[in-house]
């Protein structure tokens, strides 16, 4: 087995059709599909099914693909660290940060103290879904992460613990006179704006109303910060927030922000890396830079 036929392998499976990688790869055909023939024969497993469609790989072909990605990167990885040895930091590095958390008060702290320390590192930043910036650290396509959660193992990726947030109630700013502290038992008849199940603010809140036998009323899901703001800014209902995503919703719409006590629902902020992929050297660099900045974040 060589590099070559697993760059060819995860192209046809990208594509999904060995015409097209051949004429991405500037390859004939059938030596393209030779070079797979050999490389199932090297396994001694089916890797890929041929249809009319196109082209489809088995379950084994999945396995490798995975497999495939995290190589293949790591030897793009190890090319770029030899070459840029002794001299000064470069490349991109990838950081995935999940809307709605804390880690969006890092975005640009991170990219200032970056440009100003690395200036030849490209920093990509990516808000999205902490199951889907899971997901993309774990197959290699970003370095790193982040987010809420860590509380549990995750085969192929680790979690470093970087502060702990608050969960506190927003509500239409009419709803209340003084923002004082709210017991959780409290909000058993409260309407609730919350994001999905899957989601780890509301796996947090669900396990919260359930350690005192309660299950939140919620009326509607939403995982857009856009529209969760309009909705409680024109009183549909009230939600559940991290504070510094809550004080960030304060300031653009009249909303008060109350704790939430008896008990308290605390979230922790990780980040997310691959324990199987080793960091490049500018990474190393943005993570350092990561955990600095955490130290510095305030938190209620």
């Amino acid at each position: 087995m060589n590099l070559r036929r697993l760059k060819y392998f995860v192209k046809i499976v990208d594509v999904g059709s060995l015409t097209q990688a051949a004429e991405i790869l500037h390859i004939a055909q059938p030596a393209l599909s030779q070079q797979i023939a050999t490389l199932e024969s090297e396994f001694r497993q089916q890797l890929l099914l041929r249809t009319k469609r196109g082209v489809t790989p088995t379950e084994a072909g999945r396995v490798l693909y995975r497999h495939a990605q995290l190589m293949l990167k790591q030897f793009e990885q190890a090319q770029a660290d030899v070459r840029n040895s002794g001299r000064a930091l470069s490349g991109q590095v990838s950081v995935g940060l999940a809307p709605g958390t804390a880690a969006s008060a890092l975005a640009l702290p991170l990219l200032k103290a970056v440009r100003g320390r690395h200036p030849d590192v490209v920093l990509y930043l990516n808000e999205n879904l902490g199951t889907t910036l899971c997901e993309q650290v774990g197959n290699g396509r970003m370095d790193m992460a982040v987010l809420y959660g860590g509380r549990s193992i995750v085969q192929g990726l680790s979690f470093e613990p970087l502060l702990t947030e608050e969960l506190v109630l927003v509500t239409p700013a009419g709803d209340m006179g003084d923002p004082q502290p709210v017991a959780l038992a409290d909000l058993r008849h409260v309407e609730l704006l919350l994001p999905r199940a899957h989601n780890y603010l509301r796996q947090y809140v669900d396990e919260a109303f359930a350690s005192l036998q309660m299950v939140p009323r919620v009326v509607a899901e939403i995982e857009s910060a856009a529209t969760l703001s309009a909705a409680v800014a024109s009183g549909v209902a009230a939600t559940v927030l991290p504070a510094s995503a809550a004080r960030a919703v304060a300031e653009s719409i009249q909303a008060r922000i109350c704790r939430i006590v008896s008990p308290a629902i605390e979230v922790p902020l990780a980040l997310c890396t691959s324990d199987r992929l080793p960091l490049s050297e500018p990474a190393q660099a943005v993570r350092a830079i990561i955990l600095e900045l955490a130290d510095g974040l305030e938190t209620p």
